[in-house]
């Protein structure tokens, strides 16, 4: 078995073992179970990082197996410079989740262990397949644990936020499905996505397959103004559905522009350039203010989520390889730093269970080392240099300003309403004398917690130091998409 079919299947089956036989009674047990699978996972992952070869656009790892011989569909796995961090990042993340619900989660343990684990694995594979049905399958799929763990774990209001998610994200799939048909007829009876990158199309082709990608893609990032379904799912999950939401499901819609929507559809892709532009500077700019006016802390930081995915749209669609490489080194900033602020506020609501701005005041008083990591992850959020939050944010407007100057200033305000709302957050929950009776009777982080935050914050730095290891895998990756882009597929 190859390293990404172990990175894909081992999380899974250890997580369906745990599903199969865990019970309530061996909570421990299930724990450790979990961890010890979990940076399984992540530690096979490693090699994936250490054995890549820079320099080259081709696909690495490559696995390839026939699935269903008689409409030509494969087991077809591998990466390259534009998915091989998003393998690691997803591992890594889930074995963070599982350390943060060591002791939060009390009823069902297995259940909430193993959809983590399922979940991880799908989404693994999702970066991972080269088929587009696989691609389809492991998509559609992750919306299973995801939905169940919103649904059982989640707040007052889980049903109907998990059925809000459920029902987003699965219409916008169902066309893109018919996109992946089309193309398999369109390229002589061929799911795989390299043969669909070299098929020519027609412009009318190009159009509706860019928009049936675009259905699926921009729900799941979520752009702007199908972004509603993600305040009302952050605010009802439980913090880590929340943090693996943020950190890695949002990227599995921008991922699908890279690899399906700009190489298939380039002339599509280049001709609606300007609405995807508009679309990411409404978000940045406009949900940017609207996250200065939550609050409650966690609806406040996904309003910061589907803006800062803005970027992300934004670096792609201006088409020159400073912004798109910023757009990718954006979403494993953002991994990190989104992950980061939603534990960071599910460390609070353990303790007070509110999320209330207002409820707070003057916990560095009584939490200093976790208001010290809550601020480094503030200024992340901000964009603060030497932070992971600054390169990809960075990169993209000097993209965008090498592209055209009054987008890239446009960006860059909204760097002032990101300092804004989340300065104005820390203020309002950390700073000044103690609010009240309840922030009184905190006690700080435990060794636990300690670590979870601390691993985060060596991420958000290494990355703001040294982010040239993250550039220089992309590279040639990012050159080769540019091509595909530049060239046009009209018959």
């Amino acid at each position: 078995m190859g390293l990404l079919s172990l990175a894909i299947w081992l999380p899974i089956v250890i997580g369906a073992l745990l599903l199969a036989f865990g019970r309530d009674d061996q909570a421990r047990f299930v724990r450790w179970a979990a961890l010890v699978g979990s940076v399984a996972s992540f530690l096979v992952t490693i090699p994936v990082y250490t054995r890549f070869q820079t320099g080259t656009a081709a696909m690495q790892f490559v696995e390839r197996a026939p699935w269903i011989e008689r409409f030509n569909i494969n087991y077809h796995l591998g990466v390259d410079g534009l998915s091989m961090w998003f393998v690691l990042l997803t591992a890594f993340i889930t074995v963070i989740v599982v350390i943060s619900a060591w002791e939060v989660i009390t009823e069902r343990v297995n259940q909430y262990m193993g959809a983590f684990l399922i979940l991880s694995g799908l989404m693994i594979g999702v970066f991972a397949a080269l088929d587009g049905m696989l691609f389809y399958v492991f998509f559609e799929a992750t919306l299973i644990p995801m939905y169940l763990i919103i649904g059982i774990w989640g707040g007052p209001n889980r049903i109907y936020a998990a059925f809000k998610f459920f029902l987003y994200t699965l219409l916008g799939s169902l066309l893109m499905l018919v996109a992946l048909v089309y193309l398999y007829r369109a390229s002589g009876g061929s799911f795989d996505i390299a043969t669909w990158h070299r098929t020519p199309l027609g412009s009318t082709a190009q159009t509706l397959i860019f928009f049936a990608f675009f259905a699926a893609f921009a729900v799941k990032v979520p752009m702007w103004p199908v972004h509603t379904w993600l305040p009302d799912v952050h605010v009802e999950a439980p913090t880590g559905g929340s943090a693996v939401l943020a950190a890695i499901m949002l990227k599995l819609g921008a991922y699908g522009f890279l690899r399906f929507s700009m190489p298939i559809a380039p002339d599509a892709a280049r001709e609606w350039a300007w609405l995807m532009i508009a679309l990411s500077i409404v978000a940045v700019i406009y949900v940017g203010l609207v996250a200065m006016v939550q609050r409650d802390m966690k609806k406040l930081v996904a309003y910061s989520s589907v803006a800062h995915m803005g970027f992300v749209t934004l670096g792609f669609f201006i088409f020159n390889p400073l912004g798109v490489a910023g757009g990718i080194v954006q979403m494993i900033a953002h991994g990190f730093v989104s992950g980061a602020m939603f534990l960071s506020i599910g460390v609070l609501y353990d303790r007070m269970h509110s999320r209330q701005i207002a409820d707070y005041g003057g916990v560095v008083n009584v939490m200093p080392k976790f208001s010290a990591f809550a601020l480094l992850f503030a200024m992340a959020n901000c964009g603060l240099p030497a932070t992971a939050g600054f390169v990809g944010e960075w990169m993209v407007i000097l993209g965008a300003v090498k592209a055209n100057f009054w987008i890239g200033l446009m960006a860059a305000t909204a760097l002032i309403f990101g300092a804004a709302y989340t300065l104005w957050m820390y203020k309002r929950v950390y700073l000044g004398p103690i609010g009240n009776d309840h922030v009184k009777e905190l006690t700080d982080i435990n060794g636990r917690e300690f670590f979870m935050l601390a691993v985060l914050a060596v991420a958000v730095l290494w990355m703001g130091l040294d982010p040239k290891p993250f550039t220089d895998v992309m590279d040639a990756s990012v050159a080769e998409l540019l091509r595909h882009v530049a060239a046009s597929k009209l018959p």
